[in-house]
């Protein structure tokens, strides 16, 4: 996806990071109506439109919320406001039509009822906020402080994947002889590891770098995603399955959206901290300014220095603020890692067969 949106960016515009899913719809499409066989439906079973429609209100709220705080300064701006309002209204409506007023709910309070995937969802949540939080810092780090052409950055991104992909073949050999909360445990702490590290970096690294703990961090998701689905539904009667994956799933997505707009917050206003620090230094008194090495560049009694001077020290003060995004990270998947334990092993493996539909 990276690769293949860098390459799209550097040839024509970023608009076709867009248009490229209408005709990759189109062949979706095409192929699930001709292959897919229809399955049996419980026809009489009625749709809570009232339910659906209030929490739609709800997410779309929320989304528009967490978009568009940041450019509008959080709630210091009247339509951040109304949009919180309405998220609020509609899900506090949602939830007393759902406890009250109807007998078939659009979302089966019940699901949560089962401890397993009522952590699952949690889970999944704070892996959106990391996965995305994550790929949304990337871009902007490589791009705008290292200066790294898009294709360049698409084709960094892109090792990832692989490394995702790789670990999810490991997963699917080896779940059967070992607990999935232990497999999560892991995929957290590997994450939690990957993340540390990119704490540590600077605007000196290299692309290796880039690419080493890109891979490790998504070997660390790898043993995240299918151990945390296999937990979350082995407890789940089949009938269910398909209510909790559209709860599973609207919840990954919402937790991603939290968490971009986390990062993106906190990489701001970090900034302008440190940008403020920084300058503090940045006077008459301070000996290494004196350097002749130093007021050839740098000089900030002449207009182009000072200038130069203040985009070094936005550079650093933006660098610092990615690095306290990666810390924030880390301390969330380290958090997450032991409370994995809360989980209930499956009885059996049989019950792994049976989740493998929902884990593809």
């Amino acid at each position: 996806g990276p690769t293949l949106g860098g390459w799209l960016t550097e040839h024509y515009t970023w608009r076709w990071v867009f248009f490229i899913n209408v005709p990759l719809g189109v062949l979706a499409f095409l192929v699930i109506a001709t292959s897919v066989t229809e399955t049996a439906r419980k026809a009489k079973l009625p749709f809570d439109v009232f339910g659906f429609a209030t929490i739609s209100i709800a997410i779309a709220a929320l989304q528009m919320l967490l978009d568009r705080g940041e450019l509008k300064d959080w709630f210091s701006s009247y339509e951040i406001i109304a949009e919180a309002i309405i998220a609020v209204g509609a899900l506090y409506v949602f939830l007393v039509h759902t406890f009250t007023t109807t007998k078939e709910p659009f979302i089966r309070p019940s699901l949560f009822a089962d401890r397993n995937f009522a952590l699952s969802v949690v889970f999944i949540f704070v892996v959106g906020m990391i996965l995305y939080g994550t790929m949304a810092l990337w871009p902007l780090l490589l791009q705008e402080l290292l200066n790294y052409p898009i294709i360049t950055v698409g084709i960094l991104l892109a090792p990832r994947g692989v490394g995702t992909l790789f670990a999810m073949m490991m997963v699917g050999r080896i779940i059967r002889w070992i607990e999935p909360r232990y497999l999560l445990a892991f995929g957290f702490l590997v994450n939690a590891y990957a993340l540390w590290w990119m704490s540590g970096f600077s605007l000196y690294i290299t692309p290796w770098y880039v690419f080493f703990w890109g891979v490790i961090q998504g070997f660390g998701l790898g043993f995240v995603f299918v151990p945390l689905t296999t937990a979350g539904f082995s407890t789940l009667s089949a009938s269910r399955r398909t209510e909790a994956a559209g709860v599973y799933n609207l919840l990954r997505n919402v937790g991603s959206s939290v968490g971009i707009s986390i990062v993106a917050t906190l990489l701001e206003r970090n900034t302008q901290i440190n940008h403020a620090s920084i300058a503090a230094a940045i006077n008459p008194f301070n000996p290494l300014l004196r350097l002749p090495a130093i007021t050839r560049i740098l000089n900030p009694h002449t207009a182009q220095g000072l200038a130069l001077l203040n985009a070094e020290v936005t550079r650093q003060a933006a660098m610092i603020g990615y690095i306290d995004d990666f810390k924030l990270m880390t301390i969330m998947a380290l958090i997450a890692a032991p409370c994995v334990l809360l989980i209930k092993a499956p009885i059996n493996a049989k019950e792994f067969d049976q989740t493998s539909v929902v884990t593809e």
